[in-house]
């Protein structure tokens, strides 16, 4: 595998400064709004945190307060967010940052990788960005930038091509504004050296890749295989009953962990079979409607959902009976979407 090429801060640096995104967590880049933005940032699109990044700072604006906050309120805010654990943990995280240092986020890079949550990316991006340290953050973008420079026919997803890039990245640090040579590089891999077909013209880095020199800059990266999705039929409950409606959260473990839920079965349940799961529940159901079909898509899984509307006689003690105008304190996964909609 060919090196990465030299010079790129030199390159790098003045474009960042012209090009750059005024996103929300880049103004006053304090530890804890850099540590909070990377973690939303993790699997998810940056136009989409916008949004929950300013809630969150408004509702939790200090580690201290992330540390003294309810569970069920951080879940709250984060809703709609996805992998939901990554609000868990940063909230655990910081109530390890308030016992064990102080309420301050260590610049570390090994005691921040000790934090719930925090990987090689999360801790690189933490300590470079807010603590102004030469250590790179190797991401997907980043990942895809390497490849091109040098040409990578390995995998990406082999570790061995990780720690490679990774390490020939943190040589090229100036003494200076290492924070802006991370982000700048995060800032090229999300708007210019794209997934299929990268702006090689808009590119700072053009002169130095190989992969556009040869002219095979889409054969680049070679990601590794992906195993299909398993597809899971499943039936959603909208149980109402004296204008309140069923939900319950889910097991503390695994998917969607201790979040609340509409009651939902596996398997696709016809009228008559939806009518009997709530009947077993002890319900006392007296008509059902349908509330349509819905696919949400995890990470190696699919729920391909059928929902119900059912009205009910009897409120079982199994499920926590809201009424209309206490839903929203319920934190409910993004999968519920199309049926919470319908409450």
């Amino acid at each position: 595998m060919e090196a990465l090429p030299r010079g790129l801060a030199e390159a790098l640096l003045p474009w960042y400064d012209i090009h750059k995104r005024p996103l929300p967590w880049r103004q006053d880049p304090t530890p804890y709004r850099v540590w909070v933005s990377e973690i939303m940032l993790q699997q998810t699109r940056i136009e989409a945190v916008r949004g929950y990044f300013d809630r969150f700072m408004a509702a939790l604006p200090t580690v201290e307060a992330l540390a003294a906050a309810e569970e069920e309120t951080a879940l709250k805010l984060w809703e709609g967010l996805g992998y939901y654990s990554r609000a868990r943990n940063l909230r655990r995280a910081a109530q390890i940052v308030m016992e064990e240092y102080d309420g301050r986020i260590p610049s570390d890079v090994k005691a921040l990788r000790a934090l719930p949550g925090i990987g090689d990316y999360t801790a690189g991006a933490v300590a470079s960005i807010a603590f102004g340290l030469p250590e790179p953050a190797v991401d997907g973008n980043v990942l895809r930038i390497c490849a091109r420079l040098t040409a990578c026919g390995e995998s990406i997803g082999d570790g061995r091509v990780k720690r490679r890039f990774h390490e020939e990245l943190r040589t090229q640090y100036p003494t200076v504004r290492c924070g802006d040579l991370t982000s700048a590089v995060m800032e090229l891999g999300e708007t210019v050296c794209l997934p299929g077909t990268p702006d090689c013209e808009s590119c700072p880095l053009w002169d130095k890749c190989l992969a556009r020199a040869r002219g095979r800059q889409t054969d680049y990266p070679v990601m590794p295989d992906k195993r299909p999705r398993r597809i899971q039929p499943r039936t959603v409950f909208i149980l109402t009953c004296q204008g309140r409606t069923a939900l319950r959260r889910r097991p503390d473990k695994g998917l969607l962990a201790g979040l609340w839920e509409l009651p939902n079965v596996e398997g696709r349940l016809d009228e008559q079979a939806a009518l009997a799961q709530a009947a077993a529940w002890g319900c006392g159901p007296v008509k059902a409607a349908s509330c349509g079909e819905a696919v949400h898509i995890f990470t190696h899984l699919e729920w391909h959902m059928t929902g119900w509307r059912i009205e009910c006689a009897v409120m079982p003690e199994r499920f926590t009976w809201a009424e209309a105008g206490e839903r929203e304190r319920y934190p409910i996964p993004t999968a519920f979407r199309a049926y919470k909609v319908q409450l």
